[in-house]
């Protein structure tokens, strides 16, 4: 009776994934109808460089709060910090990422982070794998508008991707 009550739940539902960057942010709405995923809308919300940091960390919310608002998604799935040798842009994500989460949290949706692996492993299933094969995967996964890509649009959607890899293993693994 449980399993089937999860089922229904999982059975359609729609989630906002993020790559999140302060130059550029990865966005993608996804939906899951019956066994299928579904892009809905993806984008590269890119800042100016020349902007101030704290301007453009408010361009980033005004455009994120602006798709929770148009889309209403039930959960958000957000890529961890990866840390690199440039803390100052790791601080930089950091903040990114903060703002992702409080826009979510006071918006109800539930959130749900994936490393860097946990997303190469669901998408291509190898933990090691490069970005091109991530890119690559992920047009073989799903069907994608027909343009030009940036990076992090991919990696939201690839990251949007994990969340529903997530929710199948969950269904699998009840008895």
């Amino acid at each position: 009776m449980f399993k089937e009550c999860l089922q229904t739940l999982f059975s359609f539902m729609r989630i906002i994934s993020f790559d999140p960057g302060y130059g550029r942010l990865g966005i993608a709405i996804l939906e899951k109808t019956s066994q299928k995923e579904v892009l809905i809308f993806s984008e590269c919300f890119e800042t100016p460089k020349e902007t101030q940091h704290s301007q453009r960390l408010a361009q980033l919310g005004a455009r994120v709060n602006e798709l929770l608002f148009q889309f209403k998604p039930t959960h958000a799935a957000i890529e961890g910090l990866f840390f690199s040798k440039n803390t100052t842009t790791a601080l930089k994500v950091a903040e990114v990422r903060g703002i992702l989460i409080f826009l979510c949290e006071s918006n109800n949706i539930n959130i749900h982070e994936f490393t860097p692996n946990e997303i190469k492993v669901a998408v291509t299933g190898y933990g090691k794998s490069d970005k091109k094969s991530v890119q690559t995967m992920t047009t073989k996964l799903i069907n994608l508008p027909d343009r030009k890509m940036l990076d992090d649009e991919i990696d939201a959607i690839a990251c949007g991707l994990t969340f529903f890899a997530h929710k199948n293993t969950l269904l699998r693994n009840i008895k």
